[in-house]
């Protein structure tokens, strides 16, 4: 499909630049793109690991909840006052250390998604705010944005008067990214529970437990990276506070329950990290005994982990990724391919590494073609068949 395109405008970028300065210069300015879905509002925009880890923090942290924190996880006790308020799942602090040190190991192609975070100003929690009319419905926005064009498609989103800005999708994200600047500027970190308590002794800089880590003076400047960020006010105009939670609420449970994960399969066929992903794939479409090919059905279930009693497939591509490491992991040359710690995103092989898996796993799968059973695949016998046993074959 081709997109019909204007004429570039005529900018001149040091004007534009300067204007834009003066703007966004302060921290509590920032340069956004309003969205709309339905009657949900947003802004989008981006900000610095810094200014993340700073300003944003979570829901239990906010006024309403300070009477009903569980003083050890920090997660707000489930009761008759909070039930119908709460707007996130409870904190895994387990998870923290593992984002940390993906964050510091993987230079050139470490990604968050977006953060999606609630603005939430004072006057929220405060039923006596003139924000609120007679009838307990909001007059203004909880978002305070100015428009820096005609069509309000572009501007400010302005932060500076005082408002609390709490993750509703990506809480785990921001945790491993305060765990980061918590690290680069104290040079440690307590590994945590999933109940945030303390887990062994605080890893220290010069005492990392993993490898590639990149060099603290590159590391310095991740501060400064950026993520995508969208902003949702707490309130809407016309809102009451109870229809401006339940909103809050759907938006969270849309977020995560449209969000559908990967099956092993499909990350098995995806996984550009993983040694033993690579190399099954190569082998899954060049090994003539798994390959499509013409005339013939598949060999390979590329989605699912499981083969059905009648599927015509051979083997699942997950079978197979589990194959290759159960097979080439015990070798010293690929023992390298496994993640330092369950969680952690392994290092991508280098070329002549994936190559010798390839030519190891290929000559496995010549070994088991030459079997007699695999032979009868050849004979125009199908898969189901070969699965069972002589006594539930049928009889001639």
């Amino acid at each position: 499909m081709t997109i019909a395109r204007n004429p570039k405008p005529e900018v001149q970028p040091g004007e534009l630049g300067q204007l834009l300065t003066q703007l966004v210069n302060n921290s509590d300015r920032i340069l956004v793109q309003p969205t709309s879905m339905g009657v949900t509002q947003g802004y989008i925009g981006a900000v610095s690991l810094e200014w993340a880890a700073r300003e944003i923090g979570y829901a239990s942290e906010l006024p309403l909840f300070k009477s009903h924190i569980d003083r050890e996880t920090q997660n707000i006790e489930r009761g008759a006052e909070t039930i119908d308020a709460i707007l996130q799942r409870p904190l895994d602090w387990s998870r923290q250390a593992i984002l940390v040190q993906y964050l510091i190991t993987h230079n050139w192609d470490r990604k968050f998604p977006p953060l999606v975070v609630v603005i939430s100003p004072d006057w929220v929690d405060n039923p006596k705010a003139p924000q609120w009319d007679k009838n307990g419905q909001a007059t203004c926005s909880a978002a305070e944005y100015i428009p820096l064009d005609e069509h309000g498609k572009i501007g400010i989103l302005d932060l500076s008067s005082p408002v609390s800005v709490f993750a509703l999708d990506g809480q785990h994200r921001l945790m491993g990214i305060q765990g980061v600047i918590e690290l680069l500027n104290t040079h440690q970190l307590q590994p945590y529970s999933k109940l945030k308590k303390p887990v062994g002794e605080p890893i220290n800089w010069d005492n990392l437990p993993i490898e590639n880590i990149q060099p603290e003076q590159k590391l310095a400047e991740l501060n400064q990276e950026t993520i995508g960020i969208e902003f949702i006010p707490a309130v809407l105009p016309g809102e009451t506070r109870q229809q401006a939670q339940r909103r809050i609420r759907s938006i969270f449970v849309h977020l995560n329950q449209m969000a559908v994960k990967l099956s092993k399969g499909q990350l098995a066929a995806l996984d550009e990290n993983d040694g033993f992903s690579i190399v099954c794939r190569q082998v899954a479409v060049n090994h003539p005994l798994l390959k499509d090919e013409p005339g013939r059905k598949p060999r390979i279930n590329w989605d699912s982990a499981t083969v059905a009693t009648k599927s015509t497939v051979l083997t699942t591509l997950q079978a197979l990724r589990d194959m290759a490491e159960l097979y080439l992991g015990y070798h010293p040359k690929f023992q390298g391919w496994k993640a330092t710690q369950p969680g952690l995103v392994p290092y991508r092989p280098e070329p002549e590494e994936l190559a010798s898996g390839i030519q190891e796993l290929m000559v496995l799968f010549d070994g088991l073609a030459s079997l007699p059973s695999y032979q009868k695949l050849t004979q125009e016998m199908e898969t189901p068949d070969l699965r069972r046993f002589g006594f539930e074959r049928p009889q001639d």
